[in-house]
């Protein structure tokens, strides 16, 4: 590779003139995009709101589909640069990941500098805490740090290529370098500027994208000329000016249809990774890798996501739970699974985590140092046989998605009371949702999967292919594989009453044991879910009740849930008439961010006896849980029987899950509810301690999965989720 050579790949786009007919100018963008440039520039200029750039740029985004939307001729000068920050980051959520920035250094009082500290702090949601700056023009006393879409690449612009204080800030802080056609000399003497400032930061100049802007008499007929910019000065990115008026359009069809095409052929054949390229991480990315990770072998198909990655702000952890793995591999394929799985079990002494959605209770979904392999992308949901109401659905779509997409043929899946949860981690343990009683499990619907073995093959299992292994899907599948496909037979489901009752509970025990008995009276097309948020001694306790009836008869649901507003005086109430879907439409589309570790215990209960009840009300007075869950189950749960999937915990009336955060406070608490208990529900538990696994499944039960465990997994690759202990041949031994 030739000192001139930065590997980038070679990119065309167009500045867009501004002036009094914006219509004009987004014309010419949706031609850029028709003729396969990549990008279009708009000039910033604040002085001219009849071509307000970012105005512009929103008009241009709504109108396209790909092409990349960058600014040219900032003036930090004459606008704040905290604005713009939130201006970039809001149209790249809206254009879905194409803005690039332009900043214009070199006149008087705009030295760039201070504009990049600003936009850069404000985005960078690696760092935990407040932005803050302090610069002689601008300063951060503490602003919240909200990320663009994808990493926003910040360009430089001067009119000079040798000004040394361009090339400086490039090097030191930039993504890119601007600057106008000019003579071999000058841009020579600048790139090696902007080099060596890059090697005094301690970057490598393969981060810094060299642009050059050429006008129409530079370009037509130029493409040698154009050519050896890049071969000869590294330029990786070309923007045509074709100035304004009706030529404009003509001169960049020229452009894009034949000079375009000349010099990408003439890079293919000149440069060792041809126009295409190769990625060049930053140098403050690669600083935090983690070790033990073969970063440079990472297969080709998942996107990667490493610690110094935008997106790793957003994937390292989920809903609930916080981590902090070394690598995310986010895979859309089957494919891409396999290759992942091929990657993590090149790295047996790392933690493997796999993830769906991202709602992670147990924090299972995530962890230290290691690898995850998210299957999110893969959230397609498809009818398969709308007579026999058989979908496919992807193991990364959430439940709201589902419900929505099946919601327009009248039918739902139970599953769960919240909507951003991930398909692939309910529909392996169970799905205790607001339809339970009446129509069973999530895992009760499920006919047959598609997964990846630990060895890479991939497989289906059905009632008829491979049954042994889909009976331990259902209920213990995280141990087994990764699931890549599942096929439903979903409910026909009608409109629904939802009612959200606030109550006033003086006596918290008398309270539950009359709340249990109500519900397990009642009909099934009844399913009651129970909050106990913990008294604080300043107000009376309340209870929260959320219960759907399947009915839309005003009158039947008044029938079933009377016994319930009767049980205590109504502090607030709310009940309504909607579709599954609607209910669980309660998920944000942002994506799920936390560091908190909370602790949490699950358990299965028979009945609310008074015994139970009284020593619930200790566990809540003692305030070591903040969270205190009681969800319905019984009624057609019990129908299936204990053997039939490996969730046997099928006669429990009620599943029970505590939150708090001290582990040994929960714990101490815990063990006096443990006498009430029968089995407990595999992703509401934190806890992996060994005697957990008894609880999650009885002696025969356990006995069935392990052996499987030997046939299916016997080097323990998928043990990040209550681990089965395999029974190894002789000749074999577990990782």
């Amino acid at each position: 590779m030739t000192e001139s050579d930065y590997g980038q790949r070679l990119e065309f786009g167009v500045r867009l003139p501004g002036g009094p007919d914006p219509a004009a100018t987004v014309r010419l963008a949706r031609a850029a995009e028709e003729l396969g440039l990549d990008l279009v520039v708009v000039p910033d200029r604040p002085d001219r709101p009849d071509a307000e750039a970012w105005t512009l740029l929103a008009w241009i985004a709504a109108v396209t589909d790909t092409v990349r939307l960058g600014t040219a001729g900032h003036d930090g000068a004459a606008r704040n640069p905290a604005v713009l920050a939130r201006t970039a980051a809001g149209l790249d959520h809206l254009s879905g990941g194409r803005v690039e920035l332009g900043i214009t250094v070199g006149e008087p009082g705009n030295d760039g500098a201070e504009t990049i500290d600003v936009v850069a702090g404000l985005w960078d949601v690696l760092e935990h805490g407040l932005a803050r700056v302090d610069g002689p023009r601008h300063r951060l006393a503490g602003a919240q740090r909200a990320a663009p879409a994808h990493d926003v690449p910040i360009t430089v612009s001067g009119p000079d290529p040798r000004d040394p204080d361009l090339a400086r800030l490039a090097g030191l802080r930039a993504d890119g370098w601007s600057v106008p056609l000019a003579g071999a000399d000058d841009l020579a003497a600048g790139r090696l500027l902007v080099d060596a400032a890059a090697r005094e930061a301690g970057r490598d100049p393969r981060e810094i994208r060299r642009w050059v802007t050429v006008p129409p008499a530079g370009a037509d007929g130029g493409a040698a000329t154009l050519l050896d910019l890049v071969v000869e000065h590294g330029v990786g990115t070309i923007v045509l000016d074709p100035g304004p008026g009706r030529d404009a359009v003509a001169a960049l069809t020229r452009f894009a249809r034949d000079v375009v095409p000349t010099v990408r052929a003439g890079a293919d054949a000149a440069l060792p990774h041809g126009a295409g390229g190769v990625r060049v991480r930053r140098s403050s990315a690669l600083a935090r890798r983690r070790p033990g990770i073969d970063y440079d072998g990472v297969p080709a198909g998942p996107v990667a996501v490493e610690p110094g990655d935008l997106a790793y702000a957003r994937l390292r952890g989920g809903y609930l739970r916080g981590g902090s793995p070394g690598i995310v591999l986010r895979a859309a394929t089957v494919e891409q699974v396999v290759d992942a799985l091929a990657f993590a079990r090149r790295h047996p002494d790392l933690p493997l985590s796999r993830r769906s959605a991202g709602h992670g209770l147990s924090g299972r979904s995530t962890n230290d140092g290691g690898i995850v392999i998210d299957v999110s992308p893969m959230n397609a949901v498809e009818v398969l046989d709308e007579a026999e109401r058989r979908v496919r659905i992807g193991p990364g779509a959430r439940w709201t998605d589902v419900a929505t997409a099946l919601a327009r043929y009248g039918w739902a899946i139970s599953s769960g009371d919240y909507g951003g949860v991930g398909v692939g981690g309910l529909a392996t343990a169970g799905g205790i949702g607001y339809l339970a009683r009446g129509h069973g499990l999530t895992i009760d619907r499920l006919r047959a999967v598609e997964m990846v073995l630990s060895d890479g093959s991939v497989v289906r299992a059905g009632d008829t292919e491979n049954p042994d292994l889909f009976w331990a899907v259902r209920g213990a599948g995280a141990n087994f594989g990764i699931v890549t496909a599942f096929e439903f037979v979903a409910d026909e489901v009608g409109p629904v009453a939802f009612a959200a009752l606030t109550q006033v509970v003086p006596d918290v025990a008398g309270y539950l044991v009359e709340w249990g008995r109500v519900v397990e009276e009642s009909p099934r097309d009844l399913t009651g879910f129970l909050i106990l948020p913990p008294p604080d001694g300043r107000r009376p306790a309340v209870a929260l009740t959320r219960t759907v009836v399947e009915s839309a008869d005003p009158d039947t649901v008044l029938a079933r849930l009377q016994p319930l507003a009767g049980l205590a005086p109504m502090y607030e109430q709310q009940v309504a008439i909607t579709s599954y879907a609607d209910i669980m439409a309660n998920a944000s589309d942002d994506a799920p961010v936390s560091r908190g570790e909370p602790v949490s215990r699950s358990g299965l209960v028979h009945h609310l006896t008074p015994e139970f009840a009284a020593v619930a009300a200790r566990v809540l007075r003692s305030g070591a849980v903040h969270w205190f869950q009681l969800r319905s189950v019984g009624g057609a749960v019990a129908d299936v029987a204990p053997d039939a999937t490996a969730y046997p915990h099928r006669s429990p009336n009620f599943s029970l899950v505590v939150m708090g955060s001290d582990p040994d406070a929960v714990d101490a608490q815990w063990a006096s509810l443990t006498p009430f208990l029968d089995g407990l529900y595999l992703s509401f538990d934190t806890s992996l301690r060994p005697e957990r696994i008894q609880q999650a499944w009885p002696a025969h039960t356990l006995a069935r999965l392990r052996a499987l465990k030997a046939t299916y997994d016997p080097d323990g690759v998928f043990d990040d989720n209550f681990a089965l202990t395999p029974t190894p041949p002789p000749e074999a031994s577990p990782r």
